[in-house]
């Protein structure tokens, strides 16, 4: 097909959490828009193999451990319960189909070109897209977002191939309950799906170089998560190092070493979960004189531009915390600087969730940096053994914390386990925005009875005053 040439006041490169959010910003705003997106859908990772897919099998397998165990605890007595895998698998596949079709909808409605193919950055922001067709269509952007994300981290001795070895796009898709399941590390990806294929009765081994598993959260959340773990059945192996691995036909042997002690696992499955790193497809950053990191991430400033004139950045590919929120609001904030509007980015209240059963959340600095940081705090605690809608639920493990300053009272961090935070947490990152205070929450009045209830109650704990524990 013959080339074809269009003006844009902004291209996208990449149509995942950043890239589409910011696509239908700047429509909103009056910006000529395309985005260019490779994959047959839209949403990216987050949407495709990641966030999406990964909470539709939680919330599945957490039904099937319910029925299977929790619920005799309400008197309902289930017989001979049984997993259909394929069942369950279709579904996952069917709600990532419509929030894909949810955000193709949203650019038609805002008038957002999809430019379907692999897009590269040339100097002067122009972007060439080659479609699967053949078809390649030059863009001349007046201004250029990139937002490619970034890809799962491989060892160099175990490399990813989606059979044996999996990211989190193979873990997601195994077609039958793994003998042992062997997750190397111990952060959010590997403990969600470890959790999923536990439930559905795998044996599931998590292996953490560092100390302790989720490494940098606070440390009261960390312990009790790994006790909780635990006793679901989890088998964490926290200051192991991975130092070699065998893939056979239908087994791969990973080779461990702790306190200098050797120990060779044999697994089905192997989940390789030890972090991601920005991607750069189609951005040739040398060539075109792109400041990037140490880590490869593209370096920008409040504004999300980069070192290149019209040229900003947003989500996974700038570093920093790899969430789809971050990368929506990002997005957000380039649309509407483009546009002209005195918008910044700020990362104080963002908050982070692991969709575990008990969930965590958490939002502003773990206690021992604020302790680092020679402030002077308080801690609040309220542990949902003491909430009666978490006991009518039968949910009692985990607790919400607040750390406040010792003379203002200002929130500092609030770390949450427990059923539900990730929705109870958006109280307390609006309290965040607001620099609000432990007692601003604390004399708000929370239905009775609810879980909510257990964040004013933590708050009153930071002032001494705590009702019911």
């Amino acid at each position: 097909m013959a080339n074809a040439s269009e003006m844009a006041d902004v291209v996208l490169i990449g149509g995942g959490p950043g890239g589409y959010v910011a696509a239908i910003r700047a429509a909103q705003l009056g910006l000529k828009t395309v985005c260019v997106e490779m994959d047959k859908t839209l949403g990216g990772t987050c949407v495709n193999v990641g966030c999406i897919p990964s909470k539709a099998l939680l919330q599945s397998s957490e039904h099937f451990e319910f029925a299977r165990i929790h619920a005799r605890e309400h008197g309902i007595n289930i017989e001979g319960v049984t997993v259909d895998l394929a069942t369950m698998m279709r579904r996952k596949v069917d709600v990532v189909a419509q929030n894909t079709r949810g955000v193709e909808f949203l650019f038609k409605k805002n008038k957002v070109t999809w430019a379907k193919g692999r897009g590269t950055l040339r100097a002067n922001n122009v972007v060439e897209v080659a479609g699967a067709d053949g078809s390649a269509t030059t863009y001349q952007a007046r201004n250029v977002i990139i937002a490619t994300g970034s890809v799962p981290i491989e060892l160099p001795f175990l490399k990813v191939d989606e059979t044996r070895v999996l990211s989190n796009i193979g873990a997601l898709s195994i077609g039958e309950v793994p003998k042992h399941l062997v997750v190397i590390g111990g952060g959010v990806i590997g403990l969600e799906l470890g959790s999923v294929w536990r439930r559905l009765g795998a044996k599931v081994t998590v292996v953490e170089l560092m100390p302790t598993i989720l490494p940098g959260m606070d440390g009261d959340i960390v312990k009790e998560a790994d006790k909780v773990f635990r006793k679901q059945g989890l088998e964490i192996r926290a200051g192991t190092k991975v130092v070699g691995a065998t893939v056979e036909q239908d087994r791969v042997l990973v080779q461990t070493e702790r306190d200098g002690a050797a120990e060779t696992l044999e697994a089905d499955y192997v989940l390789l979960s030890i972090g991601r790193r920005p991607s750069l497809t189609g951005i040739d950053a040398a060539a075109l004189g792109l400041n990037v990191g140490k880590r490869g991430e593209v370096i920008v400033d409040q504004a999300m531009r980069t070192n290149l004139p019209g040229v900003f950045a947003i989500g996974d590919v700038v570093g920093g915390k790899l969430l789809a929120h971050k990368a929506e609001e990002e997005g957000v904030i380039a649309a509407e600087v483009i546009a002209g509007k005195p918008s910044e980015m700020h990362y104080r209240s963002m908050p982070s969730i692991v969709y575990t059963w008990p969930e965590i959340a958490s939002v502003g600095l773990p206690e021992h940096e604020v302790n680092e940081s020679g402030r002077e705090y308080k801690v609040g605690k309220f542990p949902f053994s003491a909430n009666g809608r978490a006991r009518t639920m039968g949910e009692t493990a985990g607790f919400v914390k607040f750390i406040a300053d010792a003379k203002t009272d200002e929130l500092l961090g609030a770390h949450l386990i427990g059923p539900n935070v990730s929705e109870l947490c958006a109280e307390v990152v609006l309290a965040f925005e607001y620099r609000g205070s432990s007692e601003d929450i604390g004399v708000t009045v929370h239905s009775h009875p609810t879980l909510s209830e257990a964040v004013k109650e933590a708050a009153l704990a930071v002032l001494g005053r705590a009702i019911h524990f």
